[in-house]
């Protein structure tokens, strides 16, 4: 019999693809994929460590675990990822019932591991590599629309809210052939558009090989449909990289451009590297090289030390671009970060009412924007269908919008012209034309 695991996943998309690497290594040695957890040889959770509400929910389910291990003494309980790297004396001191702590750069181990099954307690790895890539190793993905591919690991901006250095390293590339290959077979195995993905894409370095030159490999591989990435630094978005997005109808004209603060006293404690002013020209050369882009951002609100004069200086720079979309973040205090020893912490009440001032901010932003949408013809990848009707699909445009119209004469995979008929909120309406 072979023996079984199961993987549950927490926090972002680049542990999600971590996650496909892990099931990729481990179905290559002749492990099996679990249906069912309780009825798994090992269980394993990914784990997120960027904030405090990802750690409480693995926590929670860390106790699930200890029920099926009662009950069944044999199965192993890994702890993986960030949260490992992280938490592994907590865990080691106050979860004994959890047999393996493996950090992001360790997983190549995993395979031994399950063989020896619960012979050696406490396995712990959570080195950190200034190598590792997993350039060899292809994860195992379901079907999909959208494959995405960590291009790199580890990051070396050190902005002072952010633990990712701490959990994931210091940066390091992929080989751009290793990274095509897997592009390559993604596409033969029936996805259509790729997604490359890093902590900073933009500061990718391989071989002398920049990330508009990867971009540009990516994008000519036969059968991609669509290629998108995510995410990049703005302070290393170079004109090169613009003119790549422009040279290839496969790129998709949208990005993900991370504010964080729009005041420059608040950017510079962050350690961002950029100005407010560098901000607004970057994404006002973005509008106007590539028109129609879609732009989202990230922001954090209630940063240490912000004044109301830098919460306003935010709204202002929000006003000025009016993204298309944006993920909005209470901060929240990281160990071993810079800013979690600030002694200016912002109370939880006052971050609630500016993160609800941002959030209806943007509502109205991104209300505005679909609605400059009414009327024009877009291309739509048909991903999946639509939850509000299973006689009506959901699909992406070019610039990240997602749009929602009747099946008519046509299949998931395919890109369709949509006349866009309506704005609610976050979701276009739309007729097949």
């Amino acid at each position: 019999m072979h023996k079984s695991f199961f993987i549950e996943t927490y926090g972002c998309q680049m542990n999600v693809a971590d996650s496909e690497l892990v099931t990729g290594l481990l179905t290559s040695h002749g492990y099996v994929p679990a249906e069912r957890m309780e009825s798994a040889d090992a269980i394993f959770v990914n784990t997120c460590a960027i904030r405090e509400h990802a750690e409480e929910k693995v926590h929670s389910r860390l106790g699930v675990f200890h029920k099926i291990k009662r009950e069944r003494p044999n199965v192993l309980i890994g702890v993986l990822g960030c949260m490992a790297q992280n938490l592994k004396n907590d865990l080691l001191e106050n979860k004994p019932y959890v047999d393996v702590i493996l950090g992001p750069d360790s997983y190549r181990d995993l395979p031994e591991i399950l063989s020896r099954g619960n012979a050696q307690k406490h396995i712990v790895d959570t080195k950190l590599s200034r190598f590792e890539v997993y350039d060899d190793l292809f994860p195992s993905r379901n079907e999909g629309i959208n494959a995405w591919i960590s291009i790199m690991r580890g990051c070396d901006k050190f902005c002072t809210f952010c633990i990712v250095p701490f959990t994931r390293g210091r940066e390091r590339s992929r080989r751009v052939e290793s990274i095509v290959r897997e592009a390559r077979k993604a596409i033969t195995d029936g996805f259509v558009e790729i997604t490359l993905l890093g902590q900073n894409v933009n500061s990718y370095h391989a071989e002398d090989q920049s990330f508009p030159d990867l971009l540009a490999a990516v994008a000519e591989i036969p059968g991609l449909r669509r290629l998108r990435y995510t995410s990049p630094h703005p302070q290393d978005i170079t004109m090169e990289l613009i003119e790549v997005m422009g040279a290839y109808d496969t790129i998709c004209n949208s990005i993900h451009f991370p504010l964080q603060s729009g005041s420059d006293r608040i950017l510079k404690r962050m350690n961002r590297s950029y100005t407010r002013d560098h901000f607004l020209k970057m994404a006002d050369v973005l509008r106007t090289r590539l028109p129609g882009i879609g732009i989202s951002t990230d922001i954090i609100v209630g940063f240490p030390g912000e004044s109301e004069n830098d919460f306003q200086d935010t709204l202002s720079v929000m006003e000025s671009i009016q993204f298309d979309s944006a993920y909005t973040f209470k901060y929240s205090p990281r160990p071993y970060t810079k800013a979690a020893e600030y002694d200016d912490q912002i109370p939880e009440a006052l971050k609630s009412e500016r993160l609800d001032q941002l959030i209806a901010l943007q509502k109205k932003h991104t209300l505005e924007r679909n609605q400059a949408h009414v009327g024009s013809i877009e291309k739509v990848l048909v991903e999946k269908e639509s939850k509000r009707s299973p006689d009506q699909w959901a699909g992406r445009t070019d610039s990240n919008k997602w749009v929602i119209f009747n099946k008519e004469e046509t299949r998931i995979r395919d890109i369709i012209d949509v006349k866009i008929i309506g704005a609610t909120g976050v979701t276009l309406h739309g007729q097949v034309v």
